[in-house]
Parts: structure tokens; C-alpha cells; sequence
């Protein structure tokens, strides 16, 4: 308790957290972008067997689920603090559970991974960019050419190499709703920035969760009137289960906990690591090869991540 006072003391007056505590806002940044390199996987791999928002309610009912029993004791000691920030709530929760993952699985259905893969790395431009707007983050040259480096890092990998097959993609609608959500995740990075200092980040996880799994019911009532509901069999149980407790409960904590430790522009940065976990995992998973182009491509966004965030 004393460590975490001292902490909250020096922030007040404007200085820097104590080193541990960064060393473990990157872990966690890490810890979320790699459990979610492998939703984007899963994503992929059961696009033609479950329906866009289909798959986002059993995930963040599974997430809501979970979560329960470890955050409602401090959800009811909050209360009151709910209460008061209720649409502050409701918002978070409508753009970072409802409309930004759905509109990933919608994309995943009309358009190709690559066009999701290089669309989602503009995400962290739009952080750093809004942290500039809202918090008068300074973008400095040397931060600049670590962003540049970093997201050459990144079209590198996509396109393999190849300046040819970069000037051949092809976009589709799925892009817009792609680039919609990477604003949109912007937007909820900088709203948890926003959450009042006493609120436990389980309550804040819980009640947005929930808010959001709410907004999410009318939507899915509606695809399974047009469509179909969701049709159980163990391979979707296990990648349900899988969004539901990992990359929402689990990435979704380590998320907003490593935002309120380094701040959204740095764990932004991280988030450039999901195509080189993307990689390894389908390296591991689907036995993909690794070439030449991806390891250059790692040491180039690894490279621009460090440069970016040199104190």
C-alpha cells in the first residue's frame, strides 16, 4: 500500500512512476497484444462456421461469465462511483466491446487478412495522434522516427517483401468497417485514461463488459432472426472459450492496467507486436513458414518500439 501511495503522490506532482511499475506496464501490453494476436487467428479460422455478432455475444457473455465472480466485490464497494459515472461507462463500454470487436468480425467476412492486418496497424498512429490532441503528449523527432520505423516494420511483413504485391491489394468494404474500429479502439484507449482514479480496474472491466454484452443483445436477436443463432460444437466452444476468457477477460485487464501504468500512447506502441505473434502463431499452429522478410520485419518494429519510447 505504501508503494502504491508514493506512486499515486508522484504522479500528482508530475513525475515519473517508479521503474518496476513500467517494467510491468510493457509486460502487460505484451501479455494483451499476444493473447490477442491469437484472436485474430481464431477469428480466421472460424470465419465461415460462426456469424460476425454471434461471435461477439458468446464471447463477451463467456467474458461477463468469468469475470463475475472476481469483480463484484469491488463492483458493489464502487457502486456508488457507478452510479456517478454511469454514461462515462457506457460509452467505453458501447466502443471498446460492442462496436469495436464486431466490426473486426464483420471485416473478417468481406475482406482479406492482410487488408485487416496493415488497416490495424494504424491504430496506434490514431493513439498517439489523439494523445497529442486531448493530453499535449509531445511527439518528439526521435518518437517520430521510431512511429516511421515501427510501421515500415509492419507493411514489410505484410507484404512479404514484395513492393509488387503492396501496390496490388485490393480494398472492399470490409476495410472502412476495419479502419472504423481501429479509430474506434483509439478512442476507448484514450477513455481509459479517463477512469476515475478510485475505481477498481475490475469494476471498470466488469461494467463495461456488461454494458457493452447489453448493447450487443438487440444486434444479435436481429442476426439470428435473418440468419441463424450460433450452432455449438466443441471446436466453437474451444475458440469461444478462447476469446471469451483470454482475449477479452484476461487481455482486456492487462490492456487497461498497462494504459494506466505507461499511459495510451506507449502501450499503443506495443501493439504493433500482434503481426509478428501472428506469425509465430501461425508458424505454431498452422505450420506456416517463417522467412527471411519476418525476422527483418521483427527487428524493425522491435527496433521502432524501443526508439519510440526512450525516456
Amino acid at each position: 500500500m505504501k508503494n502504491n501511495k508514493n506512486y499515486k503522490n508522484s504522479e500528482e506532482l508530475g513525475k515519473s512512476p517508479p521503474k518496476y511499475l513500467i517494467v510491468i506496464g510493457y509486460l502487460l501490453a505484451v501479455v494483451a497484444t499476444l493473447i490477442w494476436a491469437g484472436n485474430f487467428i481464431v477469428a480466421r479460422a472460424f470465419n465461415q462456421d460462426i456469424l460476425p455478432v454471434g461471435l461477439a455475444f458468446w464471447r463477451w457473455t463467456i467474458a461477463v461469465i468469468t469475470l463475475t465472480p472476481f469483480a463484484i466485490k469491488t463492483t458493489v464497494a464502487d457502486w456508488k462511483m457507478v452510479q456517478k459515472h454511469l454514461p462515462y461507462l457506457a460509452v467505453s463500454g458501447f466502443l471498446g466491446v460492442t462496436a469495436f470487436n464486431t466490426l473486426i468480425y464483420i471485416a473478417g467476412h468481406t475482406t482479406q487478412a492482410t487488408n485487416l492486418s496493415l488497416i490495424a496497424a494504424c491504430s496506434p498512429i490514431f493513439i498517439v495522434l489523439m494523445s497529442r490532441i486531448f493530453y499535449r503528449e509531445i511527439i518528439s523527432l526521435t518518437r517520430f522516427a521510431g512511429i516511421a520505423i515501427t510501421v515500415s516494420g509492419v507493411i514489410l511483413l505484410l507484404a512479404g517483401g514484395s513492393l509488387e504485391k503492396l501496390l496490388h491489394i485490393s480494398f472492399a468494404i470490409g476495410d472502412i468497417y476495419m479502419l472504423l474500429a481501429a479509430i474506434i479502439f483509439a478512442g476507448y484507449t484514450m477513455l481509459v485514461k479517463h477512469k476515475p482514479s478510485t475505481m477498481h480496474i475490475t469494476t471498470f472491466s466488469l461494467c463495461t463488459f456488461s454494458l457493452g454484452l447489453l448493447f450487443l443483445v438487440p444486434l444479435y436477436a436481429l442476426e439470428c432472426w435473418i440468419y441463424h443463432p450460433v450452432v455449438f460444437n466443441p471446436a466453437i466452444v474451444r475458440a469461444l472459450l478462447y476469446v471469451g476468457v483470454l482475449s477479452s477477460v484476461v487481455a482486456y485487464l492487462a490492456w487497461n492496467q498497462a494504459i494506466a501504468l505507461i499511459g495510451p500512447s506507449r502501450t499503443a506502441l506495443i501493439y504493433y507486436m500482434i503481426p509478428v505473434f501472428s506469425g509465430l502463431g501461425a508458424r505454431l499452429i498452422l505450420n506456416e513458414p517463417i522467412a527471411l522478410v519476418h525476422l527483418f520485419s521483427t527487428l524493425l518494429i522491435l527496433a521502432g518500439i524501443i526508439i519510440t519510447n526512450r525516456q
